[in-house]
């Protein structure tokens, strides 16, 4: 289950973040997480596993027709491609008129979520459908 980011899943948010390379330092995991605080264009999320556990992050940046993805995260023991996909399945259901998109970081997941589900950006409206 995916929940959005609010201030008392700070430090769950933090711990899970500080596993990734690029947030080692703690002065810019902070500065990432204030990040997506100053926007209504940005939400990290936290991810629940099966057994309700507090296991994921995934951090997005909403733009006029896709959702950038700009982080994808599991807690070590939950790192599978199972866990990412499901991740990525209730971003998709929870923004249905949006395509995700990855950053030079993401993209790969993307791109194998998006072929797992016989996606292909190419097969894909780059625009709203709804439009």
């Amino acid at each position: 289950m995916l929940l959005k980011y609010r201030s008392d899943y700070q430090k769950i948010a933090m711990g899970i973040m500080s596993l990734l390379p690029a947030f080692k330092d703690w002065d810019r995991l902070q500065q990432e997480l204030t990040w997506y605080q100053g926007g209504d264009d940005r939400t990290l999320y936290l991810w629940k596993d099966q057994y309700d556990d507090f296991a994921g992050v995934v951090g997005t940046e909403l733009q006029a027709n896709y959702i950038i993805v700009r982080l994808v995260g599991l807690m070590p023991d939950k790192q599978s491609t199972t866990n990412e996909w499901q991740m990525l399945d209730q971003l998709a259901t929870a923004t249905p008129k949006q395509r995700l998109m990855g950053t030079l970081a993401t993209s790969q997941i993307i791109a194998k979520w998006e072929f797992q589900h016989g996606q292909n950006h190419l097969d894909r409206p780059a625009t709203d459908s709804s439009q």
